[in-house]
């Protein structure tokens, strides 16, 4: 349960012109996962973090569809920071809430998880935390975007995009995606599943939401490793060897081989296994599909010897992964 007992509080951000859905989704999905991991911890009568509505001044705001909504507080250090999505002129906005630039700098440089959904995001770039990194946002607000933020690598063809902590998804569904995918990082695997059972069992998706935690090993300088990170997205399931990968892109083999672990953290073939398994668990909760089939479709012929990968990387068995994501009825 990695980091769990690291986490003591998310901070949701309520300025004038947000979205209630959004504000409330997250309150709700980061609430459910503190209620679950405390019954875990063997702590059921308590939350196990604070879940936190915070506004810039501590005062309640005007949402979009004009719900006076109360808050829990103002700024303060947290551990995770939700931004959700608003509607309403940002000049305005960033112009009254000065706090916000400074604080998310702050809460940055001490190692927070800064999401944004939607424009959520445009605070993210308004205070320079995503100059030169990969970031989404609607596609309706994709133009404004990248001309107030030209820095920003606007990615507006993905639904999610992570680098150095900072994450950004394009609107509500991808948003759910993000909080599963903190919930896991923060609370476990077992939190996470039980409420992508509960929750999420009826959304089929169209993409990858497992792509996500590859972000940020894009966070390095050598643009041939970048070049070959993105050339494996696209060709993790078929057959090759990573001597002629090398040899395509200009390395030797003990080069890239180097180059690729000082670049990413990974050796390839690990990097490559990820990969495969992040592909196979998106496919387990969200189609009917065998696992033989899923086996074959990730790059894996011997099906016993995928379902062996599976286990090391999950600890749960393809079919285990299965049955946590598998709506019971009754």
């Amino acid at each position: 349960m990695s980091n769990a007992h690291s986490l003591r509080s998310v901070s949701i951000l309520a300025t004038e012109g947000v979205f209630a859905s959004t504000l409330m989704q997250a309150k709700d999905f980061f609430h459910m996962a503190s209620l679950r991991l405390a019954r875990q911890l063997g702590q059921p009568l308590q939350p196990a973090f604070e879940t936190r509505l915070v506004s810039p001044d501590g005062e309640p705001v005007s949402s979009f569809s004009g719900t006076s909504i109360a808050v829990d507080g103002a700024l303060q250090p947290t551990d995770a920071v939700i931004l959700p999505a608003f509607w309403a002129n940002f000049d305005a906005l960033s112009t009254r809430y000065r706090q916000v630039v400074p604080w998310l700098r702050q809460q940055h440089a001490a190692g927070s998880a800064i999401c944004g959904e939607a424009t959520g995001a445009f605070w993210m770039a308004h205070a320079g935390l995503l100059d030169n990194r990969e970031a989404t946002t609607h596609w309706r607000f994709a133009r404004e975007f990248s001309e107030r933020f030209p820095r920003v690598q606007l990615a507006s063809g993905k639904h999610l995009t992570d680098s150095d902590n900072l994450y950004c998804a394009g609107g509500t569904t991808s948003s759910c995606d993000l909080y599963m995918h903190l919930i896991e990082r923060f609370c476990g695997a077992n939190v996470a599943q039980g409420m992508a059972r509960d929750v999420l069992f009826e959304v089929q998706r169209s993409y990858s939401p497992g792509r996500l935690g590859f972000g940020g090993q894009k966070l390095h300088l050598d643009t041939r490793v970048l070049q070959i990170q993105e050339w494996l997205e696209e060709h993790f399931a078929e057959k090759f060897r990573f001597e002629d990968v090398a040899r395509d892109h200009g390395m030797s083999i003990r080069n890239f081989m180097r180059r690729f672990q000082a670049a990413t953290g990974d050796k390839p073939l690990h990097y490559l296994q990820r990969l495969r398994i992040e592909t196979a668990k998106n496919l387990l909760s969200t189609t009917r599909k065998s696992i033989k089939t899923i086996s074959y479709e990730v790059g894996y012929d011997d099906a016993s010897f995928f379902a062996r990968l599976f286990r090391q990387h999950t600890e749960l068995s393809p079919n285990q992964y299965r049955q946590q994501y598998r709506h019971k009825s009754g």
